[in-house]
């Protein structure tokens, strides 16, 4: 299977819509999906939104769990790859990224600063 590099600055606000859930390789016996060297392999949902276009949500798996993501924070992700699938009739893309992290807010140390302004 090729994968496709994807350039995520052209996807603009990249945010958490569904938290890092571990992917189920067996939904029967709800077996854990695991990369070549054992590690989890997680799912993470996330909505993309362009200048102008409606939101769509992808799924990206990721090796190990992507510690700080929550549901409705920006993420930042690393080396996504699209993929192309195709099985008897059903077709799709899947993404797989090297790593999501949280993008950092930046109102809060300025707030911790703050709560003694005023004083005595």
């Amino acid at each position: 299977m090729q994968s496709i590099p994807v350039d995520t600055s052209r996807l603009g606000v990249l945010r958490c819509a569904v938290g890092p859930e571990p992917k189920i390789a067996d939904f029967e016996t709800k077996e854990v999906k695991k990369d070549r060297d054992g590690n989890t392999i997680y799912s993470v949902a996330v909505t993309v939104r362009q200048d102008g276009r409606r939101v769509s949500v992808i799924e990206i798996a990721v090796t190990g769990e992507p510690k700080g993501v929550v549901e409705g924070a920006e993420v930042r992700v690393t080396g996504l790859d699209a993929f192309a699938w195709a099985m008897g009739d059903r077709h799709g893309i899947s993404f797989r990224a090297a790593a999501i992290t949280p993008v950092p807010t930046a109102g809060a140390p300025a707030a911790a600063s703050n709560s003694k302004a005023g004083g005595a």
